[in-house]
């Protein structure tokens, strides 16, 4: 009876750690310029697996804490260049770029050069 009690602890343990192993929070750079981006930048990330996402826009960098069995560091990255932001892996596609309003309009070039 003991054992058994001491292997169903053992297992609630391992269970529980589990769970909270799933959630992760990145900090990811992010190209934009204004509200406007980071409100787009958020909404883009309101899909299944993401927690929270808080994009600075003084700071450029996106805060998003997700479930990491459920959705990785890559696709959020893809998520956010589809609606026409740059990210530190992810580039923007040119006409996913020029859809964004002017003043979202950040300067690609200097970016492409560091």
């Amino acid at each position: 009876m003991n054992s058994l009690r001491s292997l169903l602890v053992v297992g609630l343990t391992f269970l529980g750690s589990a769970v909270f192993a799933q959630s992760k929070t990145d900090k990811i750079n992010v190209s934009g310029n204004c509200g406007m981006c980071k409100k787009r930048i958020e909404t883009a990330l309101k899909i299944e697996g993401v927690k929270t996402a808080v994009w600075d826009v003084k700071s450029k960098v996106l805060t998003v804490n997700y479930d990491s069995t459920k959705i990785t560091n890559q696709t959020i990255q893809q998520k956010i260049a589809a609606v026409g932001h740059d990210t530190q892996k992810v580039k923007a596609k040119d006409e996913n770029y020029s859809k964004l309003p002017s003043c979202c309009q950040y300067d690609k070039d200097s970016i492409d050069k560091k």
